[in-house]
This record gives structure tokens, C-alpha cells and sequence, in this order.
């Protein structure tokens, strides 16, 4: 027998059903919500600027390349949305999440609030 999963609505085994929040959610689902990406997280920062210190890496040097074309677009387009990036780049926002997250350990781009929204600006902006 087989259940739904809440938030990918895959089929998964009754076997492999994991429970969060009172639901019932697939294993990558289940890893996905336990393991969020922290975009504030001051000590992988920290490695993040060691680490590419220490290989001579500046500006977008050793990104993916969805890490980069993210990068290029924020700053192409000084501020942007979550929603625009996911948008122009056909991105999940669990993907897009997970990139912002090494991009702002890099410190390459940050949040800026301005009234009630919040924009992805390049790091220097």
C-alpha cells in the first residue's frame, strides 16, 4: 500500500512514510524540512571566507555555475525578489535557498529590507 506524500505529492511505500507535523511525508521531503539551509550562520561564514582565502579565490571564483548565474543576475539587476530569481532561473525555493545560503557565507549578496519587502542585493550594495 502506498500513501501521498504532503508536500511533493509523490506516492511513497507505507514502509517508507516518515511523520512530520502531523503529516505524512516522503523521505526526501522529511531530510528537505530538517534540514534547511541557514543563510545567518556566522561560523560557516567564517570558514566559507577561510576556505576561499586560502585558495585565492575572489569574487564569483569556485561557485557552481547556478551559484554564479544567481550571483551574476542579483547583480545585474542590483535587487531583486526570492520570487524573480526563482523565476528567471527556474529555480525551487529549496534550491534557491540552498545556493543563497553559500552565496551569503561568501558573502557575495545579502537581504535588504526596505518598507515591508526584502530584496537579494549584492553583498557591497
Amino acid at each position: 500500500m502506498t500513501v501521498v506524500c504532503a508536500r511533493c505529492q509523490g506516492e511513497v511505500p507505507d514502509e517508507d512514510v516518515y511523520y512530520y507535523q502531523d503529516q505524512q511525508v516522503c523521505e526526501d521531503c522529511y531530510m528537505e524540512v530538517l534540514q534547511r539551509p541557514k543563510t545567518c550562520d556566522v561560523a560557516a561564514t567564517q570558514m566559507a571566507k577561510k576556505h576561499r582565502r586560502a585558495a585565492g579565490q575572489t569574487g564569483t571564483e569556485g561557485l557552481l555555475d547556478i551559484q554564479k548565474k544567481i550571483y551574476n543576475y542579483i547583480k545585474e539587476n542590483e535587487k531583486v525578489t526570492r520570487q524573480q530569481v526563482m523565476e528567471a532561473l527556474d529555480l525551487s525555493e529549496l534550491e534557491l535557498d540552498k545556493q543563497i545560503a553559500v552565496l551569503r557565507h561568501c558573502e557575495l549578496i545579502k537581504g535588504r529590507k526596505e518598507g515591508n519587502q526584502v530584496y537579494l542585493v549584492p553583498f557591497d550594495y
